[in-house]
């Protein structure tokens, strides 16, 4: 396989992992729709522009059709900015009439056929004025992110950042070709594979959609943080950790706050569910079971089910995820 095939393959590689992750936002059901809406315009957007590139390389295609690619630079600026209102502010904020900031977008997508495309003077302002578009809300944006740091959960204000690093850079690539200082015009569509499955990584991760869930809360840092330790105190100090049914509901009641907070208290300062707080601690019950005196000849189920677990395979599974080791192996290694 030659180099252009490689950089070919590349290229359409990150277009489809791009159409599979709008997608996968346009019918996610869970946190807020319209912010999914939102991001999955602003990924479709640079999809078009970045699949432009890639026709335009291999392809001699039309001028309208090219004029089409361009459209999307002028969809990503107001998604970006759109998105980030619906994460930093009330939902009451957003109101109908930002969508008139979509009608440079749907002026250019459907006279694509009459706007000039030739490679003359006027095509070359028309596709500067797109670049200074984008510029515009790059820098709406980042007002937003500035205004938003000391009010918003800093995890979606780093998710938020990365949104503006990664779009900016773009746009200083093609930027950058414009002017003459980026001959490598295929690259812009190398650089968006790689970073459509950065965000895949970091979008995907379940942390991040629980953040998103709980972006309306009106759960402060400090409350957060002091829920948290009240939690670790009464399963230190009561060991509730080793009821198998213990439930979310429960622990909420026994510390008389809501199950929400609580969930939200463990996501945003512990990085995990429910779930995987409670069985941290049963592993850690485990690891001091596994070596000690009093049960050196009980099997591994005893040491499941004495540490709270329900069965044995769970516990086989959340102790290698933790400890990258089966329970019998760790027990032979340190016993």
């Amino acid at each position: 396989m030659d180099k252009d095939s490689i950089i070919l393959v590349l290229s359409c590689l990150g277009l489809v992992q791009a159409l599979f992750l709008s997608i996968y936002l346009f019918t996610l059901k869970k946190g807020n729709k319209k912010g999914n809406a939102f991001l999955a315009f602003l990924i479709l957007g640079l999809t078009i522009r970045i699949g432009k590139s890639v026709l335009n390389v291999y392809l001699d295609i039309e001028p309208w059709l090219r004029n089409i690619g361009i459209s999307g630079i002028l969809l990503v600026g107001p998604m970006l900015w759109f998105y980030g209102k619906t994460l930093f502010q009330q939902k009451s904020s957003f109101s109908q009439t930002n969508y008139f900031h979509l009608s440079p977008f749907l002026f250019f997508f459907f006279a694509a056929a009459i706007i000039p495309n030739r490679g003359d003077f006027i095509s070359y302002a028309i596709y500067i004025a797109v670049f200074i578009h984008l510029a515009i809300y790059l820098l709406l944006a980042i007002k937003l992110l500035i205004n938003s740091r000391k009010s918003s959960n800093s995890k979606l204000i780093g998710w938020y950042r990365n949104l503006i690093i990664g779009t900016s850079l773009i746009w200083c690539f093609y930027i950058g070709h414009l002017a003459g200082l980026i001959p490598f015009y295929i690259g812009g569509a190398i650089f968006f594979s790689l970073l459509v499955y950065v965000f895949s990584f970091l979008l995907l991760r379940k942390h991040t959609f629980s953040l998103l869930k709980y972006q309306d809360s009106q759960l402060d840092v400090k409350t957060a943080s002091s829920l948290i330790q009240s939690i670790k105190n009464l399963f230190k100090d009561e060991e509730l950790f080793l009821d198998s049914g213990l439930t979310l509901d429960k622990v909420a009641e026994k510390l008389k706050v809501s199950p929400r907070n609580l969930s939200q208290a463990l996501n945003e300062n512990e990085e995990k569910n429910f779930s995987e707080f409670v069985n941290s601690f049963r592993i850690e019950r485990a690891k001091k079971l596994l070596v000690s005196d009093a049960y050196s000849q009980e099997k591994i189920a005893t040491v499941a089910y004495d540490c709270g677990f329900g069965n044995v395979t769970s516990f086989n599974l959340a102790f290698k995820a933790a400890t990258k080791q089966t329970p019998s192996l760790y027990r032979k290694k340190m016993g």
